[in-house]
């Protein structure tokens, strides 16, 4: 943030000393270095004096500020996004791969278990679901597109828009396309270990 540098600007712009503007908006003089020094923020209040006497609009004073933070929120979202995907990439590996060792143990605990990890994996997917919602994302041009904080134009989403319906369809499909080359080879195994 570089609130404390526009304010130590401005102040110099009007050549006034940190005493004198500390007397304006009374406070301390170490406030005034605090603020420019970015140790501390001046609160609303104090950002609404700043800007009468710097004559600048308050938005303008706080803008840049805002925008800061906006971008911060949006790279530790995109961040999470990313973590949760690789996440559940992992879970359903996991998942995959433990099916059968699990499902050969003695009893119903290794179903138990596979169960509690494929429930696991359905509640991340759920989320990753909600993510996508909650930010307008469904196809992998606008996730791509999201992760690495881009933003499509106009006609692109339109299209991506347009897209939905059948990426959502060969996806089916394609899950359904692992899931029985993954139960294949399940039953291919199970039939070799019998013999």
């Amino acid at each position: 943030m570089d609130i404390g540098l526009r304010i130590k600007k401005l102040r110099e712009r009007q050549k006034i000393s940190q005493e004198e503007l500390a007397l304006k908006i009374f406070v301390s003089r170490q406030t005034i270095s605090n603020w420019e020094t970015n140790k501390s923020c001046p609160d609303v209040k104090s950002l609404i004096m700043l800007s009468n006497i710097f004559h600048v609009s308050l938005d303008s004073f706080i803008k840049e500020d805002i925008k800061e933070m906006r971008e911060i929120v949006e790279k530790e979202t995109i961040k999470k996004f990313h973590v949760e995907s690789v996440v559940f990439l992992a879970e359903l590996i996991i998942v995959t791969i433990s099916a059968y060792p699990l499902a050969s143990m003695d009893g119903y605990i290794g179903i138990i278990i596979w169960l509690c990890l494929f429930a696991v994996t359905l509640y991340t997917a759920s989320k990753i679901e909600r993510f996508k919602k909650n930010y307008d994302i469904q196809t992998c041009k606008e996730i791509l597109a999201f992760i690495d904080g881009k933003q499509l134009t106009y006609d692109e989403t339109q299209q991506e828009i347009g897209k939905r319906n059948y990426q959502k369809i060969i996806f089916a499909l394609f899950v359904g396309v692992i899931a029985l080359v993954v139960c294949l080879i399940v039953i291919f195994i199970c039939r070799h270990l019998s013999n």
